[in-house]
């Protein structure tokens, strides 16, 4: 299929917050608070940011690298960069990767949603925590409830792909994204201007040495990959709709930074609260669900800072599933030369299909315990392509680049259109060598621990 057909973003600026979309999602604040809440704040936030651009950066560069010169889905590209060999499999983890996660994140994005609905309903005044963790019990027992809102929000992100690259995903991105940062600083000032805000960021920023741990180091390089949609085939993807003449180093760069600092302000925004009414910031997945819904009683406008909440939240994952439908879509159009519209109704029917079953099993047990374990269909799709598959493609696209395609002809795309890449030894040796060897040390000790980072 014609690069004419595939579509195009018409600018960088579109590109990058449709690609900052896709990093920014539910991971940077809705799993980044509670994670570095359970590995004890400021020592992990640190190794958090390290790992980003220690081991998140290059692996993004080797990921647009692969894209941008093949300019085709991630199957595609790896049949061209080496035709007649194994490697486009590795492009199909990734589009099964996008898949399974797709599945599953559905569901939760689609509470973020009825929460919001929920906020505008008045219904977070005059609750406490424990009030809060009955209502998400009754939700997710709800199978209606449940499977009604995971097919609304995949239906609502089936819309948005259909119409393609500028005038669907690169359209939506230049709307939602900076709703998403204006709602964002509304909630930072008003959590700066809690009595606890102090608390909240001695938490986030002090670091404690003797929290420290090899479990928490793994899960600090493990946030780094999930919070940069790594491994996954969304940035292979989204590189392929760039023109090669457009600044990869300076775009690459502005995702990292831009995806970082939405994580530290999420943590701006929720420790503070969670200070005020005396919760403790290792409540798990709950966390946003249970104790955050419990917490907004305790401010002025109780449900339009609510409101304001979950439709962040609301935001942040609808950029998110746009980016995992498109890298299954984009596999269908370039790979089968199905038409856009076919693809794009076809994969988010199948991808309800899996949903259903993920849904269901969120409500076995409601209650609020069971948020923070790890026991159902959901749960297990979660583990294998949301940790296992990821981490695993993550690490292979280290080892096609720095020792397959070759570093040498990495650069030479990153630097096709003039722009110039800095410190080319340095990543070419953390590409070959840390970040393979980082993401193999992440993958052997989840298999281990059970995936618990």
């Amino acid at each position: 299929m014609s690069t004419l057909d595939r579509g195009k973003f018409n600018s960088r600026f579109g590109f990058i917050l449709a690609a900052a979309g896709s990093a920014i999602g539910l991971g940077n604040i809705w799993r980044f608070p509670y994670t570095a809440g359970t590995h004890g704040g400021g020592a992990w936030v640190i190794m958090y940011i390290g790992f980003v651009f220690l081991i998140g950066v290059p692996v993004l560069f080797a990921e647009l690298s692969i894209g941008n010169s093949t300019q085709t889905s991630p199957v595609t590209a790896f049949k061209k960069l080496v035709p007649n060999s194994w490697w486009p499999a590795l492009g199909g983890l990734g589009v099964l990767t996008g898949f399974g996660i797709l599945s599953f994140y559905s569901v939760i994005a689609g509470l973020t949603a009825m929460y919001a609905g929920f906020a505008i309903g008045g219904k977070f005044g005059g609750i406490d925590i424990a009030q809060s963790g009955e209502i998400f019990g009754q939700i997710v027992a709800s199978p209606v409830w449940m499977i009604g809102v995971s097919f609304g929000f995949l239906l609502v992100t089936a819309l948005v792909v259909r119409k393609g690259i500028g005038g669907g995903i690169e359209k939506a991105a230049t709307w939602l994204m900076p709703i998403l940062f204006v709602f964002l600083l509304i909630l930072v000032a008003r959590a700066l201007t809690l009595p606890t805000a102090g608390e909240g960021l001695a938490f986030m920023f002090k670091p404690q040495l003797d929290e420290i741990s090899f479990q928490g180091i793994v899960s600090a390089l493990g946030q780094a990959l999930f919070s940069l949609s790594l491994g996954m085939g969304a940035m292979i993807t989204y590189g392929s709709y760039l023109p090669k003449e457009e600044n990869l180093p300076a775009s690459a760069m502005t995702i990292a930074v831009f995806d970082t600092c939405i994580a530290i302000l999420a943590g701006l925004v929720i420790f503070p609260a969670l200070f005020l009414v005396g919760a403790e910031p290792d409540k798990g997945p709950g966390l946003i669900f249970v104790v955050m819904g419990g917490i907004f009683d305790a401010m002025p406008a109780s449900n339009l800072m609510a409101f304001i909440f979950y439709g962040l939240l609301s935001i942040a994952a609808l950029t998110s599933t746009i980016s995992l439908l498109e890298v299954i879509v984009a596999y269908l159009v370039d790979e089968r030369g199905w038409r856009r519209e076919r693809a794009t109704w076809a994969v988010a029917s199948s991808c309800f299909a899996l949903a259903v079953p993920s849904a269901l099993s969120l409500g076995a047990s409601a209650s609020l315990s069971r948020i923070t374990e790890k026991k159902g269909f959901l749960d297990i799709v979660d583990m294998l392509c949301g940790t296992y598959f990821l981490t695993f493609g993550a690490m292979l696209i280290c080892i096609f680049v720095g020792w397959k395609w070759g570093i040498k002809a990495a650069v030479a795309a990153i630097e096709h259109g003039g722009h110039k890449m800095p410190a080319v030894p340095v990543w070419g040796f953390l590409v070959r060598y840390v970040c393979p060897l980082a993401i193999f040390v992440l993958l052997i000790y989840g298999a281990t621990q059970g995936a618990n980072w």
